[in-house]
């Protein structure tokens, strides 16, 4: 068992890494039936129109292991390209079914992929 929980943000149910502390930039998840929704806590527009990237729930381990190989690759919909600086890209389908780009900072996803690695994000 983990000894730190994820955080639940304040919005709509999505979920970030204990890592993440208080933060204001850090990778989002929420869980939504068939389907898992990231997006990017740094996003301060119209909370209609930020952008999130969907997974097929089947896919979510998948996801997961990527990140865990600290490489880059592709899981159904979704492509992550690690950056050389420690920071990462996520792109792909988004809710509206354009396609989305979401750019992490090294200390967001190594906050990440620390709580991936602890089991924060198992389903």
């Amino acid at each position: 068992m983990r000894a730190t929980m994820p955080v639940t943000c304040k919005n709509d149910g999505f979920f970030k890494s204990s890592y993440s502390n208080d933060s204001t930039g850090c990778v989002e998840v929420r869980f939504d039936d068939d389907r898992v929704l990231i997006r990017d806590s740094k996003y301060v527009g119209d909370a209609d129109k930020q952008p999130t990237a969907v997974l097929p729930a089947a896919h979510w381990r998948s996801l997961l292991d990527l990140v865990l190989s600290a490489e880059s690759g592709n899981v159904s919909t979704l492509a992550i390209d690690l950056h050389n600086d420690g920071g990462a890209t996520v792109t792909g389908d988004s809710t509206g079914g354009v396609a989305v780009e979401l750019v992490y900072t090294p200390k967001e996803w190594d906050a990440f992929a620390k709580a991936v690695a602890d089991g924060e994000f198992d389903h």
